[in-house]
């Protein structure tokens, strides 16, 4: 079968299209023929060596398609089901032998695609909203990188819950697109500073925290949701009100230095969070119950997915390429 196949660290020139054998259903497995495989910057860490992984390894941790065999000891899933993961290394390929554990059936009214773009950044906007930190009706929060797969996902269930959010985006395309899932202001990288300078960073962290204390009446908002990481945690952290909130979770621009944890005293008694979304599915229980749940908002139609990218397999390297260069809106897929 056709897979990306991965040997050594580096950049998207490491991903390379190559012939492997099929992988087999074992203990507890499902294979299953893959409709579409979503495309994460957790891949783009494991890619970069950032999250060291063993070498030679097939990337993708997430996709979606219909049972082809099931292994020994398999009891919820049948050949042809339709199902759907995001833990299960070796999705870049056209087929995948995934972990019944792992696998999530996707209901009639959601697509493959659907399915695909809602599952591991739904599942994250969803802890992120309801575990993470509480969000009240009528509070404000900032959420950068609006116009992305989690950013638009999560700017739905924030607005569904009556707080007001404040996005962040880099281009007019991108603040059109979260305004249109909610978003109450936005602001506009490119309108406030270049980061391609420390100083230009310095006085674009500035400008947006500015831009967000005329927004609040220069008290702050209660939370930040900041998965862009290095170029952004100035001014996410000078956003924030006394008591207020940042969690950080992703690095799209590069990891945070350390952090002096007087930072965090003098901004206001701030509280610091890190969270990942595969300790917020740990049980079986945990992940069919919250995919159930973004998986029925989107069969209702409360929740939209945005597919904003479709590439073949054998682009993996331009679909990396684009993501990392911010050229991508909403859910980037690769299709077999």
């Amino acid at each position: 079968m056709r897979a990306i196949q991965i040997t050594e660290a580096g950049g998207p020139d490491v991903l390379t299209p190559v012939d492997i054998p099929e992988p087999e259903a074992g203990p507890g497995e499902l294979l299953v023929e893959v409709a579409a495989a979503g495309v994460n910057y957790i891949d783009t860490y494991q890619r970069e060596g950032i999250y060291p992984m063993s070498l030679p390894y097939v990337p993708g941790l997430e996709g979606a398609g219909r049972v082809l065999a099931v292994g020994p000891d398999v009891t919820e899933f049948a050949v042809g089901d339709r199902v759907a993961w995001s833990e299960t290394l070796g999705t870049y390929a056209e087929r995948v032998a995934v972990p019944a554990a792992k696998a999530v059936p996707v209901p009639d009214g959601v697509s493959d695609e659907a399915a695909v773009g809602a599952l591991l950044q739904g599942m994250t906007a969803h802890f992120l909203v309801h575990d993470t930190f509480p969000v009240a009706e009528g509070e404000t929060v900032l959420l950068h990188a609006a116009a992305g797969g989690v950013g638009l996902l999560l700017t739905q269930m924030l607005t569904a819950r009556g707080v007001r959010v404040i996005a962040t985006v880099s281009t007019a395309e991108k603040a059109a697109l979260a305004r249109g899932a909610g978003a109450a202001e936005v602001i506009n990288y490119s309108e406030v500073g270049s980061a391609d300078s420390a100083s230009a960073k310095e006085s674009a962290s500035a400008r947006v925290a500015a831009a967000v204390r005329a927004l609040t009446d220069d008290e702050g908002v209660a939370v930040v949701f900041d998965s862009v990481g290095r170029t952004t945690f100035d001014a996410s952290l000078a956003s924030l009100r006394r008591r207020g909130a940042l969690v950080l979770f992703g690095a799209a621009s590069g990891p945070v230095p350390p952090v002096d944890p007087q930072r965090l005293n003098a901004a206001g008694s701030i509280f610091f969070v890190r969270p990942k979304l595969f300790d917020f599915v740990v049980t079986r229980e945990e992940l069919t119950t919250r995919a159930a749940a973004v998986y029925a908002a989107v069969a209702d139609g409360t929740l939209d997915v945005r597919i904003g990218h479709r590439y073949p397999l054998a682009e993996a390297r331009t679909a990396h390429e684009d993501l990392q260069g911010r050229r991508t809106t909403g859910k980037v897929l690769l299709v077999p």
